[in-house]
């Protein structure tokens, strides 16, 4: 199974992008990594499917090794 990285399926990409920098406002380094570490947890319970979610964090780790 291999996600679809290339096509936007959010309808407000840059309101959530502009969301997630807020949230993260007057948080320490250590408090934004669990902050994130936490949203992550959320959406995978969200999406529920084991197999797309290892598929999507292979997918994430290639794309930054590739930008690396």
């Amino acid at each position: 199974m291999n996600p679809d990285i290339s096509s936007l399926r959010l309808a407000d990409a840059d309101g959530f992008y502009a969301a997630l920098v807020a949230a993260h406002e007057g948080l320490s380094d250590d408090e934004s990594t669990l902050a994130n570490a936490k949203l992550v947890m959320l959406l995978a319970n969200q999406v529920g499917d084991a197999r797309l979610l290892h598929a999507c964090l292979d997918a994430a780790v290639q794309d930054v090794r590739a930008s690396a």
